[in-house]
């Protein structure tokens, strides 16, 4: 598949639970101009305590390697990969290390591109909280591993239980609310007209009347990523083991105004937030 622009986030490379085969595959199986890695890639937090790093894990990072000869490829730090902050502005064989980014569409909208861990009051607040938070969802996956073998043995399809609380607790439910308006409100701010993140493993696309909210997904469970089509579409993929299944595609509305000019994007590649145009 061709796309413009591929965004992935949330591999977390390092762990037991990463789909780090399904997601060679997937980039195996595109071809692209941009390609943003948007945070916790590397999970530096599961490497610290109880390192696993299998051929598979490998293959990603070869993958990135060699389509950094032909793509540009933006890395997005996020918390997890939180080391990798120190090589803020560098580039290393074609791969651009940074905070945030802003990416312009071919329909010449601007759209922030930001793991989004500064907008979860948890992780920058209660960073103890976090790590709880981190071992009760690692527990979850475990227990969803013994659900995905009984069920696979009754013939029964693959149902996730991690992902069945976040959308039916109603604390976890408010929490993606409040974390997708905190990230609208900032898109806002900064007189952008969307925001792509990662962060909350949930991918959705919001488009709303002044502004677009993106989530590309995660690579533990859901094997998911935003991707923007020739003519600046914004869609939501997985890959479902054999090939690519596109889930929505919607065009992000123009807020009001015209759009930036060739000028007002050249003034922006001054500023200390690379710009993918």
């Amino acid at each position: 598949m061709d796309y413009r622009s591929v965004f992935v986030s949330d591999v977390h490379l390092g762990t037991r639970w990463s789909k780090a085969e399904e997601l060679a595959c997937f980039l195996s199986s595109i071809r692209c101009e941009k390609l943003f890695l948007v945070g916790d890639i590397i999970d530096g937090w599961k490497l610290r305590n109880n390192p696993r790093w299998p051929r598979s894990h490998n293959l990603v990072i070869r993958k990135i390697l060699k389509m950094a000869k032909k793509t540009e490829i933006f890395y997005i730090t996020g918390n997890h990969d939180e080391f990798v902050d120190e090589f803020e502005g560098y580039d290393f064989g074609g791969i651009r290390i940074c905070k945030r980014a802003v990416h312009i569409t071919a329909d010449q909208r601007r759209f922030m591109v930001i793991h989004g861990d500064e907008f979860d009051v948890v992780v920058k607040y209660r960073k103890w909280l976090a790590l709880l938070g981190d071992t009760a969802y690692t527990f979850s996956l475990y227990l969803n591993n013994i659900l995905t073998m009984v069920r696979s043995r009754l013939g029964l399809p693959y149902w996730s239980l991690s992902q069945y609380l976040k959308h039916r607790v109603k604390d976890a439910v408010a929490f993606v609310g409040d974390f997708e308006d905190t990230l609208l409100a900032e898109t806002r701010r900064e007189h952008l007209h969307g925001v792509i993140c990662g962060h909350i493993h949930h991918p959705a696309i919001r488009n709303l009347k002044d502004a677009v909210y993106c989530n590309t997904g995660d690579w533990v469970e859901s094997c998911s990523a935003l991707v923007e089509h020739q003519d600046g579409a914004f869609g939501i993929v997985r890959w479902n083991g054999e090939k690519i299944i596109e889930d929505v595609s919607e065009r992000p509305r123009l807020l009001p105004g015209d759009p930036p000019s060739s000028t007002e994007a050249a003034q922006e590649k001054k500023k200390s937030v690379p710009v993918a145009v």
